[in-house]
């Protein structure tokens, strides 16, 4: 088993690497920014409608039913209705 202090280590180092893709992600590079290439928005949108939207639907689905589904809906209503918003 991992001790408390390794898993705090790690947890951090992950962290501290997520800050790191973030911060270069950011950069521009020859005016451009990476932010502004459909494939890093293709996934950064993969992961805020797998893994947060996989585990957030499950725990409210089992303590508050139906309500659940404005999880799923609020997105799906951005991108329908307030896609200037979020258009780069």
């Amino acid at each position: 088993m991992l001790s408390g202090a390794s898993i705090i280590f790690i947890s951090l180092a992950y962290v501290g690497l997520l800050f790191a893709i973030a911060y270069f992600g950011d950069r521009s590079r020859k005016g451009r920014s990476y932010a502004s290439n459909p494939v890093i928005y293709s996934l950064s949108l993969a992961i805020y409608c797998s893994s947060w939207t996989f585990y957030g639907a499950v725990g409210r689905a089992t303590t508050s039913g139906w309500e659940f589904l404005a999880t799923y809906l609020g997105p799906v209503l951005v991108f329908i209705f307030a896609w200037r918003i979020i258009e780069k």
